[in-house]
């Protein structure tokens, strides 16, 4: 589906964004309403896609290939905040800091990875069963009516959300180590997948849409996505964003945002080295024009170009076997 790739595109777009301290403290309502649904939504198409038909040593490789970049980048962000003035800068770092961020609390766009991996680790767990057991149970229902095998397998798969949700409940509430709401729309992704299938009937992209989102939002009181008005809009976004595809991007623009969707770990890894490097020209470019549109346009887009430049040289050089378990990445 390139409709998803569309989302990831815009949801990593807005992420870079956001990322740049003058924009979010310059436009607070905007940034309010942006984190109530970018991420969530992101977590959510991650969980649609979120491969759990996979052996262990499959799964284990794919967890692997996450967790080198990600505590790589994660350990160079902690050490950059212990000596940038940065909004989260660390005064004191020290071994055991490095190791709770790496392993319990991330910092800057990295948690994702960190959500991600619990998230998708929980999800397989609870989804994995042995292949005697699926081949005894086909056998078994076999024999009854079709109806009867429909309600076997709701009840089987409502067994497995249901210890899905438990983990992640465990996570959150009992470690600590995830945020409810993230892990929520993770695991709204995954029954998506599971139980509908199909994400066009999950989130219809139809006109009307446009229209809700704009009334719902007039009210920034929904802007929070652990609250159900946030989930709102996180559907609504989804959907309207759907819609917005339908209408028909100009092929050379719909070709790059695809494929900045279909390449959004990247971005995600190494866009805070030039979102850090933007406040170098930020005066510069504010006192040409002082709403700062045009620093945001120039920082995101060096950010995607530095960030595929660095993976780039990655491929060529043969840094991304070592870094991501592939020749090349893109």
């Amino acid at each position: 589906m390139e409709e998803l790739d569309f989302l990831k595109f815009v949801f990593i777009t807005l992420m870079i964004a956001f990322h740049l301290t003058y924009i979010g403290d310059t436009y607070p309502v905007a940034k309010q309403l942006v984190y109530t649904f970018h991420m969530p939504g992101f977590l959510l198409v991650s969980g649609y896609l979120f491969n759990v038909n996979k052996s262990w040593a499959a799964f284990g490789k794919t967890m692997l290939w996450i967790f080198i970049p990600y505590t790589l980048m994660e350990s160079g962000y902690t050490v950059m905040a212990s000596l940038l003035p940065i909004r989260e800068h660390i005064n004191h770092l020290t071994v055991g800091i490095l190791i709770d961020h790496i392993f319990l609390h991330p910092m800057g766009p990295y948690w994702y990875l960190h959500t991600l991996m619990l998230c998708g680790i929980s999800y397989y767990l609870a989804f994995k069963r042995p292949k005697r057991a699926f081949s005894s149970s086909i056998k078994q229902e076999k024999t009854l009516l079709p109806i009867k095998m429909m309600s076997s397998k709701n009840q089987v798969l409502l067994g497995k959300f249901t210890l899905f949700a438990l983990f992640l409940w465990l996570l959150s509430y009992g470690c600590g180590l995830l945020s409810i709401a993230n892990a929520a729309y993770f695991l709204i992704g995954a029954l998506v997948r599971q139980s509908v299938g199909n994400f066009r009937q999950a989130f219809p992209g139809r006109w009307w849409t446009v229209g809700l989102l704009v009334v719902w939002c007039i009210d920034s009181s929904h802007y929070d996505k652990a609250t159900f008005a946030g989930a709102c809009v996180v559907f609504l976004v989804i959907s309207t964003l759907l819609w917005v595809y339908q209408l028909g991007i100009p092929q050379p623009l719909r070709n790059l945002f695809l494929f900045i969707g279909r390449n959004t770990l990247p971005l995600l890894l190494f866009s805070p080295i030039f979102t850090i490097l933007a406040k170098y020209y930020q005066s510069l470019l504010l006192r040409m024009e002082p709403t700062g549109m045009l620093f945001l346009v120039v920082s995101v887009a060096f950010a995607i170009a530095g960030s595929y430049g660095i993976t780039w040289l990655m491929d060529v050089t043969g840094l991304s076997k070592l870094f991501f378990g592939k020749k090349g990445l893109i």
